[in-house]
Parts: C-alpha cells; structure tokens; sequence
C-alpha cells in the first residue's frame, strides 16, 4: 500500500460520510445547505438538488474506495485512513450545520 492509496481512501471516507445527510434530507423533502445554495454552504438548496448531491458524493466515494488500490475492510491499515477521513468531515459538518440548527449549544435542564 502506498501513500496515494490511503490518501484516496481518506478522501473516500470523507465523501462517503458526506453523502448521508444531504441524500437522506433529500429524500424526507427537506431543504438542506449545498455547495450550490446563494450564499454557497449558508443557503438551503432543494431537496432534488440535495438528493442530486448526495448521490455524487456516493459516486466519489466509490471511485476513491473501490477503484484505486485494493480497499479492504478487514485490513486495519486500510480503515484507519478511512475513518479519520470520516471522523473528520462529520466533525466539521456537525459543528458547521449546527449553527444554522442550533446544534452548537448543549441545552441544560
């Protein structure tokens, strides 16, 4: 395994874990932020559009997964660029959507 490989399949991760939210708000028929929103990542897109989005991020992640190297998911030091590429971008998408939903503040009872 070389470097381009885990660099790809940290990429992978990430478009992977970016798909979910916007297919899924696309497919309850939610408006959710895209790229593609005016201001771009602050506006809500269509839920087509989303649904649109998610499903390229989907293709991407197949492509940075199964089509450079050999990917597989028993081998630990095939995972771990995977997930860190994961953990990193629901990281930052959490944090980045929670100020527009109000997820940035833990409420207290």
């Amino acid at each position: 395994m070389n470097w381009l490989q885990c660099v790809s399949w940290f990429f992978g991760g990430m478009f992977l874990a970016n798909a979910v939210p916007h297919f899924v708000s696309g497919m309850m028929g939610n408006p959710f932020q895209t790229p593609f929103a005016k201001p771009p990542g602050k506006g809500l897109s269509s839920p087509p559009v989303n649904v649109l989005w998610g499903f390229a991020n989907f293709v991407f992640a197949y492509v940075f997964l199964l089509r450079v190297g050999h990917f597989d998911t028993r081998s630990l030091s095939n995972l771990v660029p995977f997930a860190s590429g994961t953990l990193l971008i629901s990281l930052l998408s959490a944090r980045h959507f929670g100020q527009f939903h109000g997820g940035n503040t833990a409420e207290r009872s």
